[in-house]
């Protein structure tokens, strides 16, 4: 099972495939969208569009794992990723991918097995879990990589109790 997990944003957008067999997980591909800061808003989620489709192209991934939005001060930058991640839902939807949703807090509990961790433990555990030779760069990336980890994860335990 393929699964492509995605770290939302406009300026970047972090995503990482791995591959998840009878509960053991191995790295496929990682990347990163960029887009221009002086773009149309509507340019930058064409872009995004576009290189994303590109990504599922090349990989076809069955499964998606998208980060929760959490924002508390920034309401332009929230309403910005917000849309970002609208736009990332509707193309995946497009691909025919099944996409679940994760909030930072869930991601952390699921790759570290502590809710609260900080950051750089959980890029630790996702280099230890995939067996990595260094931390993925930028830390989008390794976001969106820990993200679908997440998914993995998660799945396995749905299976366990026999929700899926």
């Amino acid at each position: 099972m393929k699964i492509i997990g995605i770290d939302p944003g406009t300026a970047i957008i972090g995503w990482g495939i791995i591959e998840e067999n009878g509960g053991n997980v191995s790295m496929v591909a990682y990347g990163h969208i960029t887009t221009k800061k002086g773009l149309d808003p509507a340019d930058r989620l064409r872009t995004l569009a576009d290189e994303l489709e590109t990504v599922l192209g090349l990989h076809n991934p069955e499964e998606a794992s998208v980060e929760e939005l959490f924002f508390s001060k920034n309401v332009t930058t929230a309403i910005e990723v917000a849309q970002a991640r609208g736009v990332i839902l509707l193309t995946l939807k497009r691909f025919g991918v099944n996409i679940s949703g994760y909030t930072p807090n869930q991601v952390k509990q699921a790759v570290t097995g502590y809710g609260a961790a900080d950051k750089r433990q959980v890029q630790m555990m996702t280099k230890n879990i995939l067996h990595l030779s260094s931390i993925p760069k930028p830390d989008d990336t390794a976001d969106a990589i820990a993200v679908a980890v997440c998914h993995a994860f998660s799945r396995k335990a749905l299976r366990a109790f026999g929700n899926r």
